[in-house]
């Protein structure tokens, strides 16, 4: 009995110790955006200020407005969000059919068409900047938001990702449902969608967040002032002579936001989707 107490407390003291690391790591994780916030709120010669302000003396929030008042702030907001949603949407239902027909279906070439598929994972986006932007120009896409959506659909990562979740699917529900008259499509909407929801929403928080912050792409396309994303017209504010740092913060945390939004609301299918395959 004196042992297994002994050992009882031992443990004990790893788990304190054991978060108190842990607490540690995701306070110093959380350590730039609380920077960020507040260096927004202070006077562009007080971020710079040696040694800094822990905390702002005084409030600014005129650099938030200003951001709005003197950029086409809400407009860059608008591109950003309808290119990501309409992107993401788009790759799932791209990807989601095809990871199904690669795990569920049979036909001739299968392994062999989804690893030169794979493959491209390899290809780093910068190598086809150039033949992508000429297909895009070709198409007169550019300065248009279309141009920086469809670039971004069929994508081998989602297909990868949603395969594995359809691959933990027994095949016996399909073929029960295929017994039981079920066309392919009722099987597929019906029956599979509904058990892949979690690395649906974990796909969904990835790709919008990539795509959200495809900062190359989006400034090769969007030339003009009135195509620009979020990202591009924030990081533009920094190309000033004298810059207002505290209102490049302002701009950053506007930025900032709608990620925040997005993981909140899809946090519980993201979490679910990066874990279900720890479970037995």
């Amino acid at each position: 009995m004196a042992r297994i107490k002994k050992t009882k407390r031992k443990r004990e003291k790893i788990d304190i110790i054991s978060n108190i690391i842990v607490v540690f790591f995701a306070v110093l994780s959380l350590f730039p955006l609380y920077w960020l916030v507040t260096s927004s709120l202070k006077n562009s010669a007080d971020v710079v200020k040696m040694p800094p302000d822990w905390f702002p003396k005084t409030f600014v929030w005129s650099n938030y407005t200003d951001v709005f008042n003197n950029q086409p702030a809400f407009t860059w907001a608008y591109n950003s969000i309808v290119v990501s949603l309409v992107s993401t949407l788009a790759l799932i239902a791209v990807s989601t059919m095809a990871a199904y027909a690669f795990s569920k279906l049979h036909f001739k070439g299968k392994n062999v068409i989804f690893i030169v598929f794979i493959s491209s994972l390899m290809i780093p986006k910068e190598v086809m900047i150039v033949p992508l932007f000429r297909i895009i120009q070709d198409f007169g896409m550019v300065n248009t938001l279309s141009g920086m959506i469809w670039p971004n659909v069929a994508t081998a990562f989602g297909v990868f990702l949603l395969k594995g979740f359809f691959d933990s699917i027994p095949d016996s529900l399909r073929e029960a449902a295929k017994i039981d008259g079920a066309s392919e499509f009722t099987i597929f909407f019906r029956i599979m969608l509904p058990l892949v929801k979690p690395g649906i929403g974990a796909l969904f928080i990835l790709n919008f967040v990539q795509v959200w912050n495809d900062y190359l792409w989006q400034l090769v396309v969007g030339q003009e002032t009135g195509s620009k994303t979020l990202m591009v017209g924030i990081a533009t504010l920094m190309q000033d002579l004298n810059p207002n740092f505290a209102y490049k913060m302002a701009g950053a945390v506007v930025a900032a936001v709608p990620m925040l939004i997005i993981f909140v609301m899809f946090q519980k299918y993201f979490t679910k989707g990066i874990t279900i395959g720890s479970d037995k």
